[in-house]
Order: structure tokens, then C-alpha cells, then sequence
């Protein structure tokens, strides 16, 4: 969505959408540690992606129908570069997020993958310099280096951590392998917004990714022992799906249609507030004034990249 799209105004009703979205996907972080620590990691993403499959595909098929267009056509018409951004939303995206996410969170307290998670927006906006011919800009520049500041401020203090030393630095890596995914799925589904709405990118998205999952997805079933989990991890998992992407995404691109995409980029300083403080509640961690510093420093960042002008989605 470009910044001619939408009102330009923000209503009540805009904001809601946009901070309900955020705080959708914010709760991704928590809950995946959650599912992280009951399903395996094929089969925990695999649910995933079949979950928001389903919610997502009744919206993207109304889409269509009010377009007088349908999935088959959309496939047909499609040209090759947007063939190949759709698989590179999926498998990078959407199937390389899940499943780095759930790795990581295995290993790094939610507190800190939310810290981390939180840097999204400035990696997204140095791909958009990258990958799209962006200007840098003195503010992208400290958008990143306080971003990065947030991260290593938490990762510095890993002795006052649960789960500190060599396994915090790893679920932190791999946590950011996610953020980088994330980034990819934003900066590939920007080329593609001219030709497809947000919400038909998701379900497709979410259905190639079901399909890719499928076969490991399968191997992990065959050995899961499925009375395990309890009825609070399998809310967990039919969350992860429902709630963080699909309810997210549908929340999201409602909000985004209202208001200009700059305005609308100012809200995604909810989605890691979401994660934070979800991660204590959810997650029972120790508040720590640490996590609020590194925090401090990522929406600091975020802040220099609205300013910039950048639009990351």
C-alpha cells in the first residue's frame, strides 16, 4: 500500500484495528515458546500454517469475488516474477519464520526474543535500502544501530537471564534468523501488493507454506504422542495459527486500508510491547528493568525509522 492509499486521517476505529493487529502478532513470540516446549518443530509449524490456512482463505476468497477474480485466475494471470515472489513469501516467510521462531524460543527467554523481535522494522527498512534502491539516511543509521544497541544490551546482561550463557546467544540468533524472514516476507510482498491485496498474499502464503510443511510435518506425527499436550498447549498452537497470523493479518490489513501506510507503520512499536509484556503473563518470567532498557533502545529505533519515512509493513 502506498502512502496515496487509505485516508489519511486516523479514527478510533483505524486505531483499534491497527493496535489489535499488533498486539496479534506480538503474541507470537510467547505463545511459539509455549508450543516450542510441547510439539515437535515440524509439527508445531505445520498446525500452524494449516490453522491460519483456514482463516485466512474465506477472506482472501471474498476479496477475490469482489474483484470478479478467483484463485485459479489469479494463478494464470500472474507473470513469473510474482510466481516466484509468492514462493519466496512462503517458504522464506512464512516457512523459515515458524520454524526459526520455534527454535529459538526454545533457548531464549520470551523477554528477550521480544527484544529481539522488536528490531523487525529496522531490518526491514536497511532491506528496503538493500533490496528495493531506498535512500539510507542518516535516521535509517541510527534506526539500526540502536536496534542492534537494544539487542546486545540484553544479550550483555545474560548472567541476570534464566537460561543465560551460549544457549541465550543461540535462541537470540536464531530469533533474528526469524526477524530476517519477517523482513523478506515484508519487503517481497511490497513488490507484490500492486497486484494482489495484502490479505490474498497471507492466505497464500500460509497455504503454500501448509504444503511445504506437510511431509516433515507427517514424519513428526508418526512418533507424536498427542495425548501429551495439554488443553492449555493446544490452545497455544490453534493460537499461534488463528490468533497471530490470521486474526493478526485480518486486523492488520483492516486498519491499514483506513490510513496512510506511514501512519499506519507507527503502530508496529505495539507489536513488541505486546511481546513483552505477554511474556511475563503468559510465560511467568521476572520482570527485569534490563529488558525494559533494551526495549527503550528498539522503539527509539523505530521511532527514527517513521521519521524517515520508511514504510515497512
Amino acid at each position: 500500500m502506498s502512502d496515496g492509499d487509505g485516508d489519511s486521517g486516523l479514527d478510533a476505529a483505524a486505531a483499534a484495528l491497527l493496535v489489535g493487529g499488533m498486539a496479534c502478532f506480538g503474541s507470537a513470540t510467547p505463545v511459539s515458546q509455549v508450543v516450542g516446549r510441547s510439539f515437535p518443530v515440524w509439527l508445531g509449524s505445520g498446525l500452524r500454517m494449516a490453522i491460519a490456512a483456514l482463516v485466512l482463505v474465506p477472506g482472501a476468497l471474498a476479496t477475490l469475488r469482489q474483484q470478479g477474480s478467483g484463485p485459479v485466475q489469479v494463478l494464470r494471470e500472474a507473470d513469473r516474477r510474482d510466481r516466484m515472489l509468492l514462493a519466496g513469501i512462503a517458504v522464506i516467510g512464512t516457512f523459515g519464520f515458524s520454524a526459526l521462531m520455534l527454535l529459538g524460543m526454545r533457548e531464549a527467554p520470551g523477554a528477550v526474543g521480544a527484544v529481539v523481535m522488536a528490531t523487525t522494522p529496522a531490518v526491514t527498512a536497511m532491506g528496503a535500502v538493500a533490496f528495493l534502491g531506498e535512500h539510507l539516511g542518516a535516521r535509517r543509521i541510527v534506526a539500526v544501530a540502536l536496534a542492534l544497541a537494544g539487542v546486545v544490551l540484553v544479550n550483555a546482561a545474560a548472567e541476570t537471564v534464566e537460561g543465560s550463557g551460549d544457549r541465550l546467544l543461540l535462541g537470540s540468533g536464531l530469533v533474528f534468523g526469524a526477524v530476517v524472514c519477517e523482513a523478506t516476507y515484508s519487503l517481497m510482498g511490497k513488490r507484490l501488493t500492486s497486484d494482489l491485496a495484502p490479505v490474498v498474499i497471507a492466505a497464500a502464503a500460509a497455504v503454500i507454506a501448509t504444503i511445504v510443511f506437510l511431509p516433515l510435518a507427517l514424519w513428526d506425527a508418526w512418533t507424536f504422542r498427542w495425548s501429551a499436550p495439554t488443553g492449555g498447549q493446544w490452545a497455544a498452537v490453534a493460537w499461534w495459527g488463528a490468533g497471530t497470523m490470521g486474526l493478526g493479518s485480518w486486523l492488520w490489513f483492516r486498519g491499514m486500508a483506513r490510513v496512510r501506510a506511514g501512519t499506519a507503520s507507527a503502530f508496529m512499536g505495539v507489536m513488541p510491547v505486546s511481546a513483552l509484556v505477554l511474556s511475563y503473563l503468559l510465560l511467568g518470567e521476572a520482570f527485569q528493568w534490563i529488558h525494559v532498557a533494551g526495549m527503550v533502545l528498539v522503539l527509539a529505533g523505530l521511532v527514527a525509522v517513521v521519521r524517515s519515512g520508511a514504510q515497512v509493513h
